[in-house]
C-alpha cells in the first residue's frame, strides 16, 4: 500500500509538471488568439483582460484584405506541394538504399550525408545563391522546390533508422519469392513504415509553411511572396493594429495546429520508433 501510495503521489506530481511547463508554453499562443478577437482599447487596457468583450470578428476580415493573404497561401501551398513531393520522392528511396543495401562505401558515404546537416543555411546560402543566378532561377520557385528532389539529409536519417527496425526477414521472403528491391521497397517498406513518413511530411510542412529566409533570398516580385514574408510586410505597414497582425498570425497558425492535431498519434509513434534498432 505504502508503495502504491508513493507511485500515486509521483505520479501526480509528474503530471502537475507537465501541466505547469504546457502552461508556460501556451501562455504565448492563448495571448495570440485572445488579441486576435479585441480592438485596440481592450488591447491596451490595464489591468489585461483574457476574455475579449466585444468579440471583434472584424479583425480576420480586415486581416484578409490588408494584405493579398490568399494569394500569398497560394504562393506558399504551390511551393509546399512540390517540397513535399520531392521529398516522398527522394528521401525514402535514399534511406532505403542505406538501410537494406549492401555498397561498398555506404556507411561513409552515410557518414559525409550526417555531416551536412552540421553546416547551418548561413554557410551554404551565397554558394546557393550564386548557383541558382548562373542557372537563371531567381525569382521562381525552383530554387525553394528543386533542392528536395535530392533529398534531405535530416529526414534521410529518420527514414533509415525507422527502415532498420523493420524486421530483415520479411525482405529475405520477398527475395525468395522472387520479389526485385523496388518491390520490397513499394510493397514492404513503404506500407510499414506509415508513421515515420507521416513525421516527415509534417516536418515538411512547418519548414516549408514558416520559412521565411530562403523566400526572401529567392524571390524578389511580391506577386510570388509566400504567407511568412507577407506577415512581415503587414507588420512594416500595420505595425499599430496589433489586432489585425493577431489574427493573421492566428490564421497563418491554424494549419499547423490542426495537422498536428489530425496526424499526432502517428507522428508520435513514428518519433518514437526511430532508431530502437541498430
Amino acid at each position: 500500500m505504502r508503495r502504491r501510495g508513493a507511485r500515486n503521489r509521483q505520479q501526480l506530481l509528474s503530471h502537475l509538471a507537465i501541466w505547469l511547463v504546457g502552461i508556460f508554453y501556451l501562455f504565448p499562443l492563448l495571448w495570440l488568439f485572445d488579441t486576435a478577437f479585441k480592438n485596440a482599447r481592450q488591447i491596451f487596457r490595464i489591468p489585461p483582460s483574457w476574455l475579449p468583450r466585444p468579440v471583434e470578428w472584424i479583425n480576420f476580415v480586415q486581416a484578409l484584405h490588408a494584405i493579398p493573404y490568399l494569394h500569398y497561401v497560394w504562393n506558399t501551398l504551390v511551393i509546399l506541394f512540390w517540397v513535399e513531393l520531392g521529398t516522398v520522392v527522394s528521401s525514402p528511396a535514399i534511406a532505403y538504399a542505406f538501410a537494406r543495401l549492401r555498397w561498398r562505401g555506404r556507411n561513409a558515404l552515410f557518414g559525409l550525408v550526417l555531416g551536412t546537416m552540421m553546416l547551418p543555411f548561413q554557410v551554404t546560402m551565397i554558394p546557393l545563391y550564386t548557383t541558382f543566378v548562373k542557372l537563371h532561377w531567381i525569382n521562381t520557385f525552383l530554387p525553394l522546390t528543386v533542392p528536395s528532389f535530392f533529398g534531405n539529409a535530416f529526414y534521410i536519417f529518420l527514414l533509415r533508422q525507422f527502415f532498420m527496425t523493420i524486421p530483415e526477414e520479411l525482405s529475405e521472403a520477398a527475395r525468395i519469392d522472387g520479389t526485385s528491391e523496388l518491390g520490397i521497397f513499394w510493397r514492404i517498406i513503404l506500407p510499414l513504415s506509415r508513421p515515420a513518413l507521416v513525421t516527415v511530411v509534417l516536418f515538411t510542412f512547418v519548414n516549408v509553411w514558416t520559412d521565411f529566409l530562403g523566400p526572401l533570398i529567392y524571390l524578389n516580385t511580391t506577386a510570388k511572396w509566400t504567407i511568412s514574408i507577407g506577415l512581415t510586410q503587414f507588420l512594416s505597414t500595420h505595425s499599430a493594429q496589433w489586432g489585425l497582425l493577431m489574427a493573421g498570425s492566428s490564421l497563418f497558425m491554424v494549419p499547423v495546429i490542426i495537422l498536428f492535431l489530425l496526424l499526432q498519434r502517428t507522428f508520435i509513434r513514428g518519433i518514437t520508433m526511430t532508431g530502437l534498432k541498430q
